[in-house]
């Protein structure tokens, strides 16, 4: 209320000081005013030269900017003559001084990108802001671009949307250091599908039926996304609604491309090829490019459509040029000091603007770019995006050159930046070390712990440091997996100096952006790539890393076979994998199946390995890549395990409920290699690890209800009551009913004792029998006697009866001649056991009989698979969804294509009718929440990789073999074919 009351004040003062600042000036007649601009009064006719008038110089038009639509001629604005000012105190309703319209370089400040236009009705000042430009007689008065708060003035519309703008390369290479596609004759490469006969008509007539219905549900989701979310990423197949996570370019309509054209589907593939001229890659809502998804989805999928459509003599050739023009984005990811790519790429010009580098990424989106890349190259002829990505796989030549904790495998997360930032940091300490020790005019002997200086800007470390830093650090027993923490040394034995980077280009100041964003340190040790950790280490084939390794046989065949260095790398990490990884389930029936396992290490995989026993849907690839490896590379043993991982993404489809794999479980494997028969006990140690302290807990709750009926019945038998009344009066009770007396010996149960400790019964707590009770088990008719010796023998043999009876407590059995009969032994008998402090147990095993027994580790075991319904041989399902993934059926069709062996078709329909029950929704399929569910919830989300992967496989498995043919094409690890 306060502001509003003032405001008219406020907006006075601001007229007044803006009057009397014109007047000081001196220039009032000359400014525009805000609600109108009267024409510019007419110039003074030049003076005649040689008799004749010289006319003025025309105008200079404003150069329309790149891709910005040229002005009408009616729309130019008229150039303002120049005023006279002081400095504007950042005002933007003071006059300034407009720059001439021919170009506004002189005029734009250095923080606006030079590819951003002028917004309509303005003009751009010298200091950044932006003045009206002047009215015409039919047009709305112009208003301020960013009016203040207080100003009554009309905001102004929404800005154009700001896109992208190729930037000048911040670290460019000479043309001579491209590396080029190979130019060696390509070798004869070996025959990898198998030669299918000719086909029975029983056997032709079951396929097509197949395949029709396949096609049937292809088309369903088809015309589900094109009514519902045509030219957005995917259709949320139950609300009928739609998503945008990989930047709003239509991912499904593009990844869907090629399936399209390969069911035969012609009309919809042409009309959803014509839409792809119209989406615009220089701009997304998001403020990142995910490169990993966009690579294999867009870049894969347009030049995969443009492969199967016919090439260059087909109709839809310009499918190449939107693959090309997308390309031409992603190059900016490489523009790194040493070539490494940002793999979320902030695509907006005032990043693109400054240099940047490299930070962490997974080796799964680092390797996952070779394919698509390579074939760009092959199409067009620019070698500069197969030199992109051969500087990465040159990159991890080296990695494993100087050794990963598992040669032939690569952790799960890597050091892409290129710098060493503990070996700047110690050399800057010792720099400054140096410098402090000449300050003190001290001798210029080795400073202790640091060594000589290489040269004047680069001191180095001293090898004794060297020495202590490995020890500190884990080692494998191969040397080659010792990790240094400087650069590699030199000729002479010390590291070389460090390198400016800073020399790359004389137009930046300060450091790069790093890969999120923010400014990195210019000035480091340069190194290759390296493990993100120097500590723990995953190694795997699943999400994360999965198709890195797939990657290296397909690449080999993509080329021709003209690269060797990706057989190596192939034939490393399969040996790998299968020296580190595999295991084999502990199941029921007769499979022959094997899973690779994760494991993690410190340095010493032969020592500390420390595997989790997995079975994730995206590791299901592995069968077709081992088989394609194995038929591409004379591995016959290769294709033998092949066959056994497919079956054992099979098994697990059969195995659940819903007849489909989870997306993450883990399973209790065989001691070996070796096929196992089940083990229900191996099995529920598996389900339940705390077996022993369990078991324990049920021993120590058993000897503590011994030692309460102890308790209870010394307490009734050191009391001799003259009658009931008076026992209560002298003995008061608790609010349990229990004495006083018995309350304070119950308070003396200790906790439950440890494992493998056995609780010392004293004889306060009733180890002996009391006087008492000796003198009671004597009568005989009602009146106390004098134990003899043989009533003491007596005594002594009834009070070990007792004792033993005692120890039946747990079943509720007391021998009645030892049983008080009267009303408060009775309510002692009642009294319930309450546990002590159970702080120590696990948050999810709480669970307590009626009586408060816990439970023991097989009733615990039953309890949680009476709950959870696991199959036999799961352990935990972490994530029981699935999301349409194609991974298991991919490698059951690369099995049927290898082997030509039809059991593969009857596995992958079985496994087609599955998901197709559970998924339907009524315009397309769904992710569903669990399979562990005969019945499951539907997700409402339909990834674009269902009909890219999912059912391109589906329909392939039942196609005739000569579509889409192994020795003809090679996909990608989307699905997307490209030609060979």
């Amino acid at each position: 209320m306060l502001r509003r009351r003032y405001r008219p004040f406020v907006i006075c003062a601001v007229v007044i000081v803006f009057l009397l600042y014109r007047a000081v000036q001196n220039s009032w007649d000359q400014q525009p005013t805000l609600s109108s601009v009267p024409p510019p009064p007419n110039p003074p006719k030049p003076a005649p030269v040689d008799g004749r008038v010289q006319q003025p110089p025309a105008p200079q038009p404003q150069q329309p900017l790149k891709d910005e639509p040229k002005p009408k001629p009616d729309d130019t604005p008229t150039k303002p003559a120049p005023i006279e000012q002081k400095k504007p105190d950042d005002d933007e309703r003071l006059p300034i001084q407009v720059p001439t319209l021919k170009g506004d370089e002189k005029g734009r400040p250095p923080s606006q990108p030079t590819s951003q236009a002028p917004v309509a009705g303005e003009i751009p000042s010298d200091h950044g802001s932006k003045v009206p430009r002047p009215a015409k007689n039919n047009e709305e008065p112009l208003r301020w671009k960013d009016p203040p708060k207080d100003s009554t003035i009309e905001a102004p519309p929404a800005e154009k949307k700001e896109h992208w703008t190729k930037p000048d390369e911040h670290f460019p290479l000479p043309k001579a250091s491209i590396i080029t596609l190979p130019t060696a004759a390509p070798k004869k490469l070996p025959k990898i599908q198998y030669s299918f006969g000719a086909e029975s008509e029983s056997a032709k007539a079951k396929r097509v039926e197949r395949q029709a219905k396949v096609k049937a549900e292809l088309e369903r989701s088809w015309s589900g996304y094109r009514k519902h979310a045509w030219m957005h990423d995917e259709l949320s197949p139950v609300s009928g609604k739609y998503r945008d996570p990989f930047c709003g370019w239509a991912a499904t309509l593009v990844d869907s491309l090629d399936t399209l054209w390969i069911a035969g589907m012609k009309d919809e593939f042409d009309e959803a090829a014509k839409a792809v001229k119209d989406i615009d890659f220089t701009y997304t809502h998001r403020l990142d490019i995910p490169v990993f998804e966009t690579t294999i989805r867009y870049l894969g999928g347009l030049v995969a459509a443009y492969d199967v459509s016919g090439g260059a003599q087909g109709t839809h050739a310009f499918l190449l040029d939107k693959a090309q023009e997308l390309a031409e984005i992603l190059m900016g990811i490489f523009d790194t000091p040493n070539r490494m790519p940002v793999l979320y790429y902030q695509w907006k010009p005032k990043y693109t603007s400054q240099p940047h580098m490299a930070g962490r990424v997974g080796i799964a989106e680092l390797g996952t770019l070779s394919m698509e890349f390579t074939r760009l190259a092959q199409l067009t002829g620019q070698h500069k995006y197969y030199d992109a990505i051969d500087r990465i796989t040159n990159a991890l030549i080296d990695l494993q050159k100087r050794g990963t904790l598992i040669p032939g495998l690569f952790p799960e997360s890597l050091d892409a930046s290129g710098c060493n930032r503990t070996a700047t940091a110690l050399r800057d300490a010792a720099s400054q070390a140096a410098k402090d020790q000449v300050a003190a005019a001290q001798p210029l002997d080795e400073p202790q712990g640091y060594g000589a200086v290489h040269d004047e800007s680069a001191p180095l470390l001293n090898s004794v440091l060297d020495i202590n830093r490995s020890k500190q650090r884990p080692s494998s027993a191969d040397d080659k997996v010792h990790r240094r923490a400087i650069a590699a040394t030199g000729p002479d034995g010390r590291p070389p100096p460090a390198v400016s980077l800073r020399t790359a280009t004389d137009k930046m100041t300060g450091g790069p952006l790093a890969a999120n964003g923010d400014k990195a340190a210019w000035d480091c040790v340069p190194q290759g790539l390296e493990p993100s950790s120097y500590g723990y280490q995953n190694y795997h084939v699943g999400g994360g890393q999965d198709s890195a390794y797939e990657y290296f046989p397909k690449e080999y065949q993509l080329l021709g076979g003209r690269e060797p260095k990706y057989q190596k790398l192939y034939e490393d990490s399969a040996d790998a994998v299968k020296e580190w990884l595999l295991y084999r389930p502990m199941l029921t029936g007769d499979w022959d199946v094997m899973f690779p396992a994760k494991v993690g290490t410190l340095g010493n995989p032969k020592t500390d390995l420390a595997p989790e026993y997995e079975v994730t849907h995206l590791s299901c690839f592995v069968g077709g890549m081992f088989g394609l490896g194995g038929k591409l590379f004379g591995r016959d043993k290769d294709l033998e395990l092949a066959k056994k991982l497919t079956d054992g993404c099979v098994w697990a489809y059969q195995m659940m409920p819903a007849k489909i794999m989870p997306e993450y479980s883990h399973v209790a494997p065989c001691p070996s290699l070796e096929k196992c028969e089940f083990n229900e006990t191996r099995w529920y140690e598996y389900l339940d690890p705390s077996k022993d302290w369990r078991d324990e807990r049920v021993r120590a709750w058993d000897e503590e209800q011994v030692e309460l009926k102890r308790s209870q019945q010394k307490a009734i038998n050191t009391r001799e009551p003259s009658d009931g009344a008076a026992d209560s009066e002298i003995r008061p009770r608790n609010s349990t009913g229990v004495s006083a007396d018995s309350a304070s010996t119950l308070s003396k149960r200790a906790s439950v004792p440890a494992q493998g400790q056995r609780k010392q019964l004293t004889v306060e707590e009733g180890s002996k029998l009391p006087e008492s009770l000796r003198k009671k088990l004597g009568q005989t008719d009602g009146t106390a006697k004098e134990p003899t010796k043989d009533a003491s023998d007596k005594s002594s043999a009834d009070s070990s009866r007792v004792k033993d009876d005692a120890t039946d407590s747990t079943k509720g059995s007391t021998k009645d001649d030892t049983k008080p009969t009267t009303q408060d032994a009775k309510l002692l008998d009642n009294v319930p056991y309450i546990p002590e402090q159970q702080a120590d147990r696990p948050r999810a095993q709480t669970e307590y009989d009626p009586s408060g027994r816990p439970l023991s580790h097989k009733e615990w075991v039953q309890q949680k698979l009476a709950r959870d319904k696991f199959p036999k041989g799961f352990v935990t399902i972490q994530s029981p969804s699935y999301i349409l993934r194609p991974e298991a059926i991919e490698s059951v069709w690369y099995m049927y294509r290898i082997t030509g062996d039809p059991a593969w078709m009857d596995k992958g329909w079985a496994m087609f009718e599955a998901t197709v029950r559970a998924t339907r929704t009524a315009m397309a399929n769904s992710a569903i929440a669990n399979v562990l569910a005969k019945e499951p919830a539907l997700k409402d989300e339909m990834e674009s990789f269902w009909i890219a992967e999912t059912l391109k496989y589906y329909y392939l498995l039942f196609s005739e073999p000569s579509v889409i043919s192994l020795d003809e094409w090679v996909l990608n690890t989307e699905a997307h074919p490209f030609k060979l």
